[in-house]
């Protein structure tokens, strides 16, 4: 009863928050651009809780078991990649004034390279976004559901739909304050349950960062080791490229930033919420580090995953205090990630696929569309089961959001016209490439890509559109 309360009131502070946004109306303009007026703090407090997920919540803090606080290498890269999103990407989205970022691929290299990209972006976004919201579903299942007999599907259709109820009219612009309100929720949680960890360890602060110091498991920089996948300048470079698609490419966190109402503010909210990640993660890191120290001076074993970790702590607590703090974190990380993410999906089969920017009805429609389909794709996530969540969602960008890369560099920074119907095929043999690249370099050098695959991967792209392009300049956008 106390998590179906406190998700009970959390919507209720979302349905609110919505109706307030959306009473000017609800045309596309509102849903898709939020009218170009939204304050440029806000869009960036409610980008830093947009990016971390339930899958964050949840992994991130038992990373330390097995690779310790060597995540933070990959943090510095997106600091990196967001000061490259703010002024080489976000100048050419403001300079033409985009919807949809897609529609600069139809302008630089034809239609059908802006239908591949939208396309890819369609399915990297479902897929991840179903991944991560998955983790929310198991937890409300794991404590709320199974007790009443209620089936797995029930929990997901549920919370897909209370998504729905306070996104359909507002989109984006709603969006923008809600963000604002599961940011702070979510680090309010993390904190409140940091401290609760320290003081059952009997620790001061400074005592408790003496102890995550002294920690072996605290080690961050990987110097030495070359073939290994949290090598530092691997994890750098990839945190950065990871970045530049994840975002700079990605509808979804493109969509709020090209609300704010200048370039300026909008490059202001990058770099505000691009540093901002970094000590994010540390806190989630220090409470892993914690956790397992306050596990093992009570003699209970380490569990045998990382994503484990803090609902053990949850359960073993026995404390209501922690096991609300635990859902709100869950359902504020997980709501924001998938909100967005179901509004940009619309905006992008309206805009890029359909064409149709000013037909609410389509809209409207295409909104629930998605919402079905994302309960279709997290029940097949289901069946399949579920490894490391975390490291699955980068493997599949790096297969899918590769192409991506490779077509807006190309577009970006040469003035090549490209053979536009060739580029369906060189964007889908790309991922295959890099398959196959991974399986040959494990099996006669025992070397294990990691995130650096997305690189390869758009490095195969841009290379497989120079070899389908015209020496004929075009003029660029």
């Amino acid at each position: 009863m106390l998590v179906v309360i406190t998700i009970f009131l959390y919507f209720a502070a979302l349905l609110g928050i919505s109706r307030w946004s959306s009473r000017r109306g609800a045309t596309n303009d509102t849903f898709f651009r939020g009218e170009r007026r939204s304050p440029w703090p806000m869009v960036a407090f409610g980008m830093v809780g947009a990016s971390i997920s339930g899958v964050t919540f949840v992994s991130v803090p038992g990373m330390v078991l097995t690779t310790g606080m060597t995540y933070l290498q990959l943090c510095f890269g997106f600091i990196l990649g967001y000061l490259l999103v703010a002024f080489v990407l976000l100048p050419v989205y403001y300079r033409l004034s985009l919807t949809s970022i897609y529609t600069y691929l139809g302008q630089r290299l034809g239609m059908r390279s802006y239908f591949t990209g939208a396309s890819f972006f369609l399915l990297s976004k479902m897929i991840g976004t179903a991944v991560k919201f998955y983790v929310a579903c198991i937890i409300v299942q794991q404590f709320v559901m199974d007790a009443v007999g209620m089936p797995f599907v029930f929990t997901v259709a549920v919370m897909v739909l209370l998504i729905w109820v306070y996104t359909h009219r507002g989109g984006v612009r709603t969006l923008v304050f809600t963000d604002s309100l599961q940011t702070l929720c979510l680090f309010t949680s993390l904190l409140i349950i940091l401290i609760m960890v320290v003081q059952r360890m009997g620790l001061s602060l400074a005592d408790a960062v003496s102890a995550v110091a002294a920690d072996e498991r605290s080690r961050t920089f990987v110097l030495d080791d070359w073939v290994s996948r949290q090598n530092f300048w691997k994890q750098l470079l990839s945190g950065a490229f990871i970045v530049v698609v994840m975002t700079g490419l990605d509808q979804d966190m493109m969509q709020k930033n090209l609300t704010c109402r200048t370039l300026r503010e909008a490059q202001k909210n990058m770099c505000t919420y691009g540093v901002a990640f970094l000590p994010a993660n540390l806190l989630f890191l220090t409470l892993g580090v914690l956790l397992a120290q306050l596990f093992q001076s009570q003699g209970i074993a380490l569990p045998s995953r990382g994503d484990e970790l803090l609902p053990l702590f949850v359960q073993s607590s026995g404390s209501a205090v922690v096991l609300v703090l635990f859902t709100l974190g869950i359902v504020a990380a997980s709501f924001s990630s998938a909100d967005s993410a179901l509004t940009s999906l619309t905006t992008s089969y309206c805009v890029d696929i359909r064409r149709c920017p000013t037909d609410e009805r389509l809209r409207r429609r295409v909104h629930v569309a998605m919402c079905l389909v994302f309960v279709t794709v997290i029940m097949l996530i289901r069946a399949a089961g579920s490894a490391s969540l975390i490291d699955a969602i980068y493997t599949i960008v790096s297969y899918t959001y590769g192409p991506l890369l490779g077509l807006f560099a190309f577009g970006l920074f040469t003035h090549r016209s490209v053979r536009d119907r060739f580029v369906p095929y060189v964007c889908l043999l790309s991922p295959f490439l890099c398959f196959a690249a991974d399986m040959l370099a494990t099996h006669l050098f025992s070397y294990r890509f990691g995130y650096e695959l997305l690189l390869l991967n758009g490095v195969l792209t841009f290379a497989g559109l120079w070899a389908v392009s015209k020496s004929e300049p075009v003029k660029s956008s």
